[in-house]
């Protein structure tokens, strides 16, 4: 089994947090273990929570079509959310849920090391730059540690204000022009805080 494998195992069977009661199945992520690119998303939606995989509704539709303007397929990326279990009526994160969940994100960030880290929304953006809106953040690449960081506006955005559809395409386009250093990445000085939200 992989190291994935063998996490995977361990995330299904968290008792971390309220969440595990009410969830239908655990949703870890998905994708190449040797992904250059991963995605972090928010939480699980509901249609995550009944196939315990990643972006599957709606949004993970506009995700693949995304993936597809540059060419790539969803197996070839790694695809997560900062928390793994579904929050009753899609509510945002709690500050705890994501506490009790950072963990295993770290972990697959280890295991994974991709070159290059998509937040997707304000909660993943979070983990990275705290104090930062996403409307000011998204499409701007920079360096944390060895990783290259890229916020964008979570693909459901788009699916609520159509008017963010053609900014969250015109970022995708901009990710195998980073990836290939033909954009300009600034560095950045600190490594990641985990939970600073509220």
């Amino acid at each position: 089994m992989s190291a994935l494998t063998d996490l995977y195992h361990e995330i299904e069977n968290c008792q971390g947090c309220g969440l595990a009661k009410s969830r239908n199945r655990v949703v870890p992520g998905e994708g190449a273990e040797d992904a250059s690119i991963f995605f972090i998303g928010e939480a699980p939606g509901w249609h995550e929570d009944q196939q315990g995989r990643p972006f599957v509704g709606p949004a993970g539709q506009f995700l693949t079509q995304l993936l597809t303007l540059i060419g790539l397929r969803r197996e070839q990326v790694y695809i997560a959310n900062v928390i793994k279990c579904h929050p009753p009526q899609n509510r945002d994160p709690l500050p705890m849920e994501i506490e009790a969940c950072c963990g295993w994100l770290d972990r697959q960030l280890e295991i994974i090391h991709p070159r290059m880290v998509i937040t997707l929304g304000r909660y993943s953006l979070s983990r990275y730059f705290p104090n930062e809106s996403i409307g000011k953040a998204h499409g701007k690449a920079r360096k944390v540690g060895d990783v290259i960081v890229f916020p964008m506006y979570h693909p459901a955005a788009a699916l609520h204000q159509g008017s963010l559809r053609n900014i969250i395409e015109e970022d995708m386009r901009k990710v195998p022009m980073i990836l290939a250093q033909k954009e300009e990445i600034s560095e950045v000085a600190h490594e990641p805080r985990q939970l600073n939200l509220l």
